[in-house]
């Protein structure tokens, strides 16, 4: 009797554990649910900024300065760097009278004399802005509306840390080059045309 008994406890172990063995197949068997992938976004492509040069060797030197004083001290010291490292130079000063606007440098009577005495460059410098970094302006403006969109401010800010100047050059009446020259640590007036004439004398050598 006990044996009887031995063999059905054993017939029932094997039969569950074959039902077990049989439904666990089964699951295998059946098709997995298909995952969703989500649809990659297709990455924008960043245009190429067009890299530009020049290769300088004259210069009519614009600054648009909100104060007088201002721009005659910017393009004396601009015009002094440039002639140290023998480029033909020539502050707007010299070519228009006391007072007068700086966009009367863009007349066809200016440029004719300008031409016939060798200079075929403008460069137009301007203060792009303080404390920040900031990228040269669009290089599409001609030589009249980069004139007219001027962004006029003063040499030194109270409290600024540092002073961004933009320069851009012209032939032809389109900008071919522009650059920032940014100069940190200010603490005055003088200051800012000291780290001006330094900077662009390095960038003159490095560069242009």
């Amino acid at each position: 009797m006990l044996k009887k008994y031995s063999k059905m406890k054993l017939i029932v172990l094997l039969s569950l554990i074959l039902v077990g063995a049989l439904s666990f197949a089964q699951e295998e068997s059946k098709p997995s649910a298909p995952t969703e992938t989500k649809a990659k976004k297709p990455k924008k492509k960043k245009a190429k900024k067009t890299k530009t040069s020049i290769d300088l060797s004259n210069a009519v030197v614009v600054a648009q300065m909100d104060s007088p004083d201002d721009r005659y001290s910017l393009e004396i010291a601009t015009t002094d760097v440039l002639r140290q490292g023998n480029v033909k130079t020539i502050p707007s000063l010299n070519l228009l009278k006391l007072g007068s606007d700086a966009r009367e440098i863009a007349s066809d009577s200016i440029n004719s004399k300008l031409k016939a005495d060798g200079f075929d460059t403008y460069m137009l410098v301007s203060i792009r802005g303080f404390d920040k970094r900031f990228k040269p302006g669009n290089l599409d403006d001609n030589f009249e509306k980069s004139l007219n969109q001027a962004t006029f401010f003063e040499l030194y800010r109270l409290n600024a840390v540092s002073v961004s100047f933009q320069i851009k050059f012209f032939q032809n009446g389109k900008c071919v080059h522009a650059e920032i020259i940014k100069c940190g640590n200010i603490a005055d007036r003088g200051g800012v045309l000291k780290r001006y004439r330094k900077k662009l004398a390095k960038r003159l050598k490095k560069k242009w």
